[in-house]
């Protein structure tokens, strides 16, 4: 039997690095909203890896180490060349007492985050993260977040990683963010291999597609996609729902409604299309999607199993203006 489209490796750019085109998002495993203790997350990535899912995201900011701890200890006894790692630099986790929800992350252990987008900083940071893990390398390492400190990450944290990439220690280096603009000059201005968007190329919100997608195909980098479902609202499009972190306004909800109809006349769910979207870009390599449990995983395969109908990719692609 053939595998599911969503355990095929594709190439991130040219960095030489494969992934999974679905990949696990680890910071709900880290905590993120409400408290997950450990069996719980060892569940999910069990479900996650029997699904056939090899490539996962992780972060020093996820849950304050707590998300590279417990996918490190996970993966400690699997075949080491069957899996490819994502971690990140620019916070540095130092002793300290963190407010319950600190950043949005329950159980953090006794350590706070301090922005470091220096040269040292990243050394530090990724030397921490592979204690933490347990692990040997990570195939790709990450800038998190320099919304407000490009100089600092485009002067230290940017020449650190080439220089480990040129040594050999990491493989594929480039920058993990939530924006276009930025990502647009590390793409434009810098050597990076790829790149972690999140929430910027989904049925809601395309803009990556405009200047960021192209430079990437013409450039060889490769784009790994998050958020696709935009905080929850391209789940269920109810009353009350989350749009990029904050409650959706009447418009954007009107939008998520008339996307989620289409889909359903189409007998699709509104989060399989969601899922399936991005990978329909030739500079897209996988989506990332996180969970916290065995039940979202089964969740997520599900979507990811579902036939989606190319005249439903063509009413979805219909102007946004149009709805």
């Amino acid at each position: 039997m053939a595998e599911p489209w969503f355990a095929e490796r594709a190439s991130l750019g040219r960095s030489g690095v494969t992934v999974t085109r679905l990949g696990l998002g680890t910071s709900p495993l880290g905590g993120l909203s409400s408290p997950v203790d450990a069996d719980e997350a060892r569940a999910a990535l069990e479900a996650a890896w029997d699904a056939g899912i090899r490539f996962f995201d992780t972060a020093p900011h996820y849950g304050a180490g707590q998300a590279e701890r417990r996918l490190g200890a996970f993966l400690s006894d699997r075949p080491r060349a069957d899996f490819a790692v994502c971690t990140k630099v620019g916070r540095l986790l130092v002793p300290g007492d963190a407010p319950p929800g600190d950043w949005g992350f329950y159980g953090d252990p006794g350590l706070v985050r301090v922005n470091d987008y220096s040269a040292e900083g990243v050394y530090r940071s990724l030397a921490d993260s592979l204690e933490r893990s347990g692990l040997d390398a990570f195939e790709v390492v990450l800038i998190h977040d320099p919304d407000h400190h490009w100089e600092e990450a485009v002067t230290g944290a940017y020449p650190a990683l080439e220089r480990l990439r040129a040594e050999g220690a990491v493989r594929a280096i480039g920058a993990g963010m939530n924006q276009v603009e930025m990502l647009t000059r590390f793409v434009a201005e810098t050597d990076i291999d790829c790149l972690l968007l999140a929430g910027r190329y989904s049925l809601l919100d395309r803009s990556a597609a405009d200047e960021l997608l192209p430079l990437c195909a013409s450039r060889g980098v490769g784009v790994l996609v998050g958020g696709v479902f935009n905080s929850g609202i391209l789940v269920n499009p109810a009353a009350g729902a989350n749009y990029n972190y904050a409650p959706a306004s009447d418009d954007v909800l009107r939008r998520a409604r008339t996307l989620a109809a289409r889909c359903a006349a189409h007998g699709v769910p509104l989060s399989a299309a969601a899922m399936r979207f991005p990978l329909r870009h030739p500079a897209v390599a996988g989506v990332v999607i996180g969970a916290r449990s065995t039940r979202q995983i089964t969740a997520n395969v599900a979507d990811a199993r579902m036939p989606i109908p190319e005249e439903l990719w063509a009413e979805l692609d219909l102007p946004m203006d149009a709805m």
